[in-house]
């Protein structure tokens, strides 16, 4: 008996997929795109993320399929990631975060590609950080623009060059309670182009104080150490980007905002119901419906929690794997 054609399977490894990663603009575009696709009738398909919770504490593995719908069949995108956090690796030398992303074909479901999700877990967060920024970032005239980040590690790093591209001359502040992380987090942001000036801070506290922008990317940790981060410590009217769910980002901070948005409603709702949003407020909109309804930024204090969809990883996947393609990116997996 014959066996049928299947279309190739390819794999991109880590190198290989940030060979094929677009440049910041062409990524804001794909984080944008997807944040719109999530607020538009019939535009995507997005389950809660399915959950396993392993041993060490605040350990998570997630299963997170999703779709977009096209204008057509063959417009549609279909895909999963499959993503695993373990805090405790840092002290074993090893990512905090590892995922893979797999790509099917939208016509027959037939895997099509599989990829290293970590390089594309860091950028695309990054990606969807930047839409925020662009749409709800501060108004600051006159001077540059003072931004914070809490956390030295992979998503830090991500979102030098992004602060960088949106905030020219940002004067850049650094926290994490590694000393050695943060200050190769500054060596890299000091060479990062349109960074201004970057200072390392012994406090969270003392990185914050007068910022403009906050992103918190801390690593998970125990749920009595979370939600420090109170009113007091931020200015009136900082855009503040938690990525780390509520490690940092405290409750009333959200209840107080004048603007509070998430990447997805549902999820966001979800992760609430069982305990990793507690006190927090309903958001006001996601992010995409504001952007589709040219929300204006208020002048107070805006809060964007981007808990990080499976949506955007399938779009930025299956737009480096046409790159790959055409590059000749990757390896062709027998099947």
């Amino acid at each position: 008996m014959n066996r049928p054609l299947l279309p190739p399977l390819r794999w991109l490894s880590a190198e290989d997929v940030m060979d094929a990663m677009p440049p910041i603009d062409e990524r804001l575009v794909l984080a944008e795109r997807t944040m719109v696709a999530l607020a538009t009738p019939g535009g995507s398909e997005l389950p809660p993320k399915i959950a396993l919770h392993p041993r060490p504490e605040a350990s998570f593995i997630h299963a997170m399929p999703a779709m977009l719908h096209g204008a057509d069949l063959f417009g549609d995108l279909v895909g999963m990631k499959w993503v695993a956090g373990f805090a405790t690796n840092t002290e074993l030398g090893l990512p905090g975060i590892s995922a893979l992303v797999i790509l099917n074909d939208p016509a027959t479901g037939i895997p099509i590609a599989v990829m290293d999700g970590g390089p594309i877990t860091a950028e695309r967060t990054a990606a969807v950080s930047g839409v925020a920024l662009r749409h709800f970032g501060p108004e600051v005239i006159g001077r540059a623009v003072r931004a914070t980040i809490l956390g030295a590690g992979v998503q830090g790093r991500s979102h030098l060059p992004v602060f960088g591209h949106l905030l020219p001359g940002v004067e850049l502040h650094l926290f994490d309670p590694d000393r050695r992380r943060v200050e190769s987090l500054a060596e890299a942001a000091g060479s990062t182009s349109g960074v201004g000036s970057v200072e390392v801070h012994a406090t969270a506290r003392d990185a914050i104080a007068g910022s403009d922008v906050v992103l918190t990317a801390a690593s998970f940790g125990p749920a009595a150490d979370r939600q420090s981060m109170t009113n007091a410590w931020l200015s009136r009217g900082a855009t503040v980007i938690p990525i780390d769910y509520a490690t940092y980002c405290a409750a009333e901070v959200a209840r107080d905002a004048a603007l509070f948005l998430v990447d997805q409603r549902e999820q966001f709702l979800a992760n609430r119901d069982v305990g990793n949003f507690d006190d927090y407020p309903d958001p006001h909109a996601m992010i995409g419906e504001a952007i589709l309804a040219n929300t204006p930024r208020p002048e107070g204090r805006v809060v964007i929690t981007a808990l990080g969809v499976g949506l955007t990883d399938v779009v930025f996947a299956e737009a480096m794997l046409r790159t790959a393609q055409v590059a000749g990116l990757g390896i062709e997996l027998p099947r």
